[in-house]
């Protein structure tokens, strides 16, 4: 559901900053697979990437930005700040340099040259941390940044913020109840803050228990952008992550992962690694569970990837 339907709220903001209003009410597709013919399994997908900071990362970082604002955490002239892998780091820049505020952002070293250049062309710092120590390294210095000048700094912290999850509870899902007529029997995503799975998989629960939440684990190394494993001691694990709504874990690799993208660009469908991803968890299920109907989000555009060397073949 767009922004202004979720809450009234908001509306007076979403009047002052007409482009929140395009955030959100993505349409959902089949995609068609020649593995799953005969199987009489469908596979659905959202398409995130028509959001105007070109993922699914508007929806929650719109709603946590819009929450401090009419809370008055968020005041004028206070800096927002926090770490992202890069699509949430985008839909800051891009909305906070709308609303008026300053924006700083955490990466890791090798995010995508496209998600920076993308990010500063909003105005945003960026800092670079160590890309070998991963997205908890960005994490810990957004928290070290924040605690050095707690008066200038606003964090929303993404990875502990309940309106991320909410977003995607009174949003995303809402919107693949409405779709489906409620008629899926499973959901498929994976873990970057959290937010996702536990909004969407919430919702649906409430909805229909049996329908199954299936999260997609990526390789350690080298990895799927925007995704974590959780298999180490030392990972963090997102605050607002609820695992209790997941039901079956998918594992995935970076080389299945890119030739689900390479196939669906060749159906016209240029989306992300994660998206590839998700498709091949998606594919799985339906040619194991023969009848099933299957939902998941593409997240982002293709375009985020030429320089990760995604399309290099």
């Amino acid at each position: 559901m767009p922004l202004a339907e979720i809450a009234d709220r908001y509306r007076p903001l979403v009047e002052r900053f007409p482009a929140l209003s395009l955030i959100g009410g993505t349409r959902l597709f089949r995609v068609s697979l020649p593995e799953i013919s005969g199987t009489g399994s469908e596979i659905l997908a959202k398409a995130e990437w028509t959001n105007p900071g070109g993922s699914i990362k508007d929806r929650p970082v719109s709603r946590m930005l819009l929450e401090a604002i009419l809370s008055g955490e968020l005041s004028p002239g206070r800096t927002i700040l926090d770490s992202s892998s890069g699509n949430a780091g985008i839909a800051y820049a891009m909305l906070g340099g709308m609303m008026g505020y300053p924006v700083k952002l955490v990466v890791p070293g090798n995010a995508s040259a496209e998600r920076q250049k993308r990010i500063l062309a909003h105005g945003a710092e960026l800092v670079r941390t160590d890309p070998l120590e991963g997205y908890d390294a960005a994490l810990r210095e957004a928290h070290r940044l924040r605690d050095s000048d707690p008066q200038r700094y606003f964090m929303p912290d993404q990875y502990a913020n309940e309106h991320n999850w909410r977003s995607h509870y009174e949003g995303t899902a809402a919107e693949i109840l409405q779709q489906t007529g409620g008629r899926l029997t499973h959901f498929v995503a994976g873990i970057g803050t959290g937010g996702t799975l536990t909004g969407v998989g919430r919702r649906l629960k409430e909805q229909e228990p049996k329908i199954q939440v299936v999260c997609v684990v990526p390789e350690a190394f080298p990895g799927i952008e925007g995704l974590k494993p959780l298999e180490r001691p030392e990972d963090i694990v997102p605050k607002i992550l609820d695992t209790s709504v997941i039901d079956q874990k998918i594992r995935v690799s970076v080389e299945q992962a890119s030739d689900h993208c390479h196939l669906l660009a060749r159906s016209g469908i240029f989306v992300g690694q994660s998206s590839g991803a998700y498709l091949s968890a998606a594919q799985e299920i339906a040619r194991r569970d023969r009848g099933s109907r299957v939902v998941t989000v593409f997240s982002d555009l293709g375009e985020r990837y030429f320089s990760t060397g995604l399309w290099e073949r």
